[in-house]
């Protein structure tokens, strides 16, 4: 069975982070391999202490992983600082033989920087151009392009382009942060027509959705699904997250 080799940060909380990847992964049956980037100290309402992980560290976790040849695709989170960032890019392998989605952790949901200035360089031009997908929300879409928070379908599809052109192979905009009563999340492959992936707007919120999404998506990808139905059943399983008895 493949695995899904998780790169991110601990949150002890356990509402985001590894944790939270752990959690979703064995939801779809997948086996977890894991590189810890940083250990926070968090709770539901705010980030108490962060430790990046030595570089070396994490590559080397990395690299183990890698090793047992059972690694199916690879999903990346918190990366936390510029050398980290340089460390997994210089570890990972080909999107074509092993998928990589790439969520672009920026900051906690309380709002304290996750990613220095210096890693959102790398990881906009080391980690971005390597990724079968990445996933941000509008804010982190915005952010990253040195534009505006997109209000309108338009704005929306404009970014996605300006994402594309930076080398992934396809990105997911989030709409969980957008407005009206529908969550919209927009998918668009290189070459591609624009998905729409569309929920009812939930009135509850959830820390570590962002986690669970990608953390669906590369479970399904290592399980040979093709990208559009990945994305689709790992939205499903974030909407069961926001029923208001989970």
């Amino acid at each position: 069975m493949s695995a899904v080799l998780v790169i991110a940060g601990t949150d002890s909380s356990g509402g985001a982070g590894v944790a939270r990847d752990v959690h979703t992964l064995a939801r779809f049956g997948t086996e977890v391999m894991c590189a810890v980037t940083a250990v926070t100290a968090q709770s539901n309402s705010r980030v108490i202490a962060v430790h990046p992980v030595p570089p070396d560290t994490v590559r080397a976790q990395i690299d183990a992983a890698l090793a047992t040849g059972r690694v199916g695709a690879i999903k990346i989170g918190m990366l936390g600082t510029r050398a980290i960032a340089l460390a997994v890019a210089a570890c990972l392998p080909p999107r074509e033989q092993v998928p990589m989605v790439l969520d672009p952790v920026l900051a906690s949901s309380s709002g304290v920087a996750l990613l220095d200035a210096g890693g959102r360089e790398a990881l906009r031009e080391s980690l971005v151009p390597r990724a079968t997908l990445v996933t941000p929300n509008i804010p982190e879409a915005a952010a990253l392009l040195g534009a505006e928070p997109a209000t309108s379908e338009e704005e929306l599809l404009r970014q996605a382009h300006a994402w594309l052109a930076l080398g992934p192979a396809a990105v997911l905009i989030k709409g969980g942060h957008g407005s009206g009563s529908e969550a919209v999340d927009l998918l668009l492959s290189a070459g591609g027509s624009p998905r729409r992936l569309i929920a009812s707007r939930s009135a509850k919120t959830q820390r570590g959705t962002g986690c669970a999404l990608a953390s669906g998506i590369a479970a399904g990808l290592a399980a040979g699904l093709e990208l559009g139905e990945a994305c689709a059943r790992a939205k499903r399983h974030v909407l069961e997250l926001l029923q208001p008895d989970q």
